[in-house]
């Protein structure tokens, strides 16, 4: 989707160790014009999937997938990533390491939110590696939910993730493909 591209070029900041800051208008501060054509592209992807549900992690998720699930007209699901005092019952876990914050996530859905009779859209911020993706969809398999597929909207394509998803027969959907990302040389997408 060239509109995220050019907004990845013009706001976007290329830091050490290959992280993309994209602050200004993803992570932290949330141009929610930008998300609304960027929902209105997942929903043209997986019209016709039969989607029942989407499932995300906090937080940086949380903003695209609802904006997406409002559209769609279904609900949202999100991981936590610890239990919490308003989490109780059983619970669908998987474990996460995020390269990010550098520790392991325990992601955790209560059985009650997703079942066998759901088709899942999972929807993410960003696929690097495919830790947080891959969780969610065990956490799908383990619910019996069918996975109608993923929707990313920046994938750093030389990190393997989307492969590793793509390894399981899942349907990947990225707004933004990054083939190399450095200080010196800046963001290059793929075609």
């Amino acid at each position: 989707m060239r509109l995220l591209e050019q907004r990845i070029i013009s706001d976007g900041i290329v830091g050490e160790n290959d992280v993309l800051k994209v602050g200004t208008f993803l992570n932290q501060q949330i141009d929610t014009e930008l998300m609304s054509r960027c929902a209105d592209e997942f929903c043209r992807l997986y019209a016709d999937s039969g989607v029942t549900k989407i499932l995300t992690v906090e937080a940086s998720g949380i903003a695209i997938a609802a904006i997406t699930a409002l559209k769609l007209g279904v609900q949202l699901v999100f991981a936590k990533k610890s239990v919490t005092s308003n989490v109780s019952g059983s619970v669908y876990a998987a474990d996460a390491y995020s390269y990010t914050h550098n520790h392991n996530n325990t992601l955790i859905v209560p059985c009650a939110y997703l079942d066998k009779s759901d088709k899942v859209l999972i929807i993410d911020d960003f696929l690097a590696r495919g830790e947080a993706v891959n969780a969610l969809a065990d956490i799908c398999d383990r619910a019996s939910a069918a996975i109608a597929g993923v929707g990313i909207l920046i994938e750093k394509a030389y990190q393997g993730g989307g492969a590793s998803i793509r390894k399981r027969g899942i349907r990947l959907e990225s707004l933004a493909r990054i083939a190399s990302l450095d200080i010196k040389n800046g963001i290059v997408f793929e075609d």
